[in-house]
C-alpha cells in the first residue's frame, strides 16, 4: 500500500492557463490534514489579489475538517480581494460529495470538469506545468 496517497500534502505551484496559480492537494483531507496543511494553506492564501485554484484530483478522502480548510482557503482570498477555484470535483468524487450533502456546492467556484489537465496528461500541476482553466 502506498501512503503517500492518504498523507496530506500541497504541491506546486503551477500555472492555469488564465495565469492562475494552480496548487495540487494531496491525500486524505481530515482533521490530520488540517494539522499538517493549515500555515501552508494560510500562507497561500495571505497576499492580496491572488489568483488561485486548487487540484483536488487526488484527494483520496474529506470531512468537515478538509471542508473547512477549504472553506477558510476562500475566506481569507476573497477577503484580499482574490479569486479561488476548485479542480478536480467530480459529483462521483468524495469532494463533489461532500459539497451536494452540505449544500455548499455553489459556495465555491469550480473549474469544469472537462478542463483538461496539465499538458492535456492529467498528471497534475506540480512543478511549473500549465493546467487549462476556463
Amino acid at each position: 500500500m502506498d501512503e503517500r496517497q492518504y498523507y496530506p500534502r500541497i504541491t506546486g505551484p503551477g500555472r492555469a492557463a488564465d495565469g492562475a496559480t494552480v496548487y495540487e492537494l494531496h491525500g486524505e483531507l481530515d482533521i490530520l490534514a488540517v494539522s499538517v496543511l493549515s500555515g501552508r494553506m494560510d500562507d497561500l492564501t495571505g497576499a492580496q489579489g491572488t489568483d488561485l485554484v486548487l487540484d483536488l484530483r487526488a484527494v483520496t478522502f474529506i470531512d468537515c475538517a478538509g471542508l473547512s480548510l477549504l472553506s477558510r482557503a476562500r475566506y481569507r482570498t476573497r477577503q484580499r480581494g482574490g479569486r479561488l477555484r476548485l479542480a478536480g470535483v467530480t459529483d462521483g468524487g468524495s469532494v463533489g460529495r461532500l459539497l451536494r450533502m452540505t449544500g455548499l456546492t455553489g459556495y465555491f467556484e469550480l473549474v469544469p470538469d472537462d478542463a483538461p489537465g496539465p499538458a492535456g496528461d492529467g498528471a497534475g500541476a506540480a512543478g511549473g506545468a500549465d493546467i487549462a482553466v476556463a
